[in-house]
């Protein structure tokens, strides 16, 4: 575990320090998530979901190519026909 010391700026921010930046690929821009756990403060990158499909297919074995044009079209369908019934 790697422990490193930052200070809180008058704004509440705090920079994340450049080894931490490059072993985790966080770049400008990028989102990350803030949780909080047994008084304790977590910081996350999230993982890309399309990615992490993939990992998990491979994972289990999954026989068949992911389509990722597809899952996004039905995602695309359906906030279509809720917007609707909204």
């Amino acid at each position: 575990m790697v422990r490193i010391n930052v200070k809180v700026g008058p704004k509440g921010q705090i920079v994340i320090p450049k080894v931490v930046r490059e072993e985790y690929n966080i770049s400008p821009g990028d989102k990350i998530v803030i949780k909080e756990n047994d008084q304790k403060i977590i910081i996350e990158k999230p993982t890309d979901p399309i990615l992490e499909l993939e990992r998990i297919s491979k994972e289990i074995k999954f026989r068949e190519k992911i389509d990722v044009h597809s899952i996004e079209e039905g995602y695309g369908e359906r906030w279509k026909k809720r917007k609707h019934t909204i």
